[in-house]
């Protein structure tokens, strides 16, 4: 189950993904249009800043973009920078490993084999399925999704 954080990060994201090319989104019409408490939006825009999939624009034409495209900003991406590591076991985590503390051998581990197949196949859709397969159908987004984002020599 994804956390209610992350939740709100695609709703933001695909808010913003339904933008026209070169417009920012204030803060305050972020969290009224897509339905994300705005305190708790600070800190998601924050987070998804960093990991350089928006920008921000101060002043009075100000607010936030993305600087990425829709196809090119995954699941897996947004969870990862919202939630941290996505695997159910540190064990088996690509981007997180760590030791099982309690397991004395990695490579006999019962619990280990049965969740290493599934949550590979998971990560193969997380990391395949983007931002823009989330605009499918939706017919003032569709174009948006094949633009060139906003560009961070444009002030961002």
């Amino acid at each position: 189950m994804i956390s209610q954080k992350a939740k709100y990060a695609f709703k933001a994201l695909i808010h913003l993904a339904r933008q026209p090319k070169g417009e920012t989104i204030q803060i305050d019409d972020i969290a009224r249009q897509a339905g994300v408490p705005r305190k708790f939006l600070e800190h998601i825009l924050l987070d998804l800043k960093h990991r350089g999939m928006i920008a921000s624009r101060r002043g009075r034409a100000g607010g936030y973009a993305l600087i990425k495209l829709p196809s090119e900003i995954t699941i897996g991406q947004v969870l990862r920078a919202i939630d941290g590591p996505i695997a159910p076991l540190s064990c088996i985590s690509r981007t997180a490993y760590q030791p099982c503390a309690d397991c004395p051998d990695e490579a006999s581990c019962g619990v280990r084999r049965m969740f290493a197949a599934p949550y590979a196949a998971q990560l193969v859709l997380f990391d395949a399925t983007t931002l823009a397969d989330a605009m499918d159908g939706d017919e003032e987004a569709g174009a948006l999704a094949d633009s060139e984002p906003i560009s961070t020599r444009e002030g961002f």
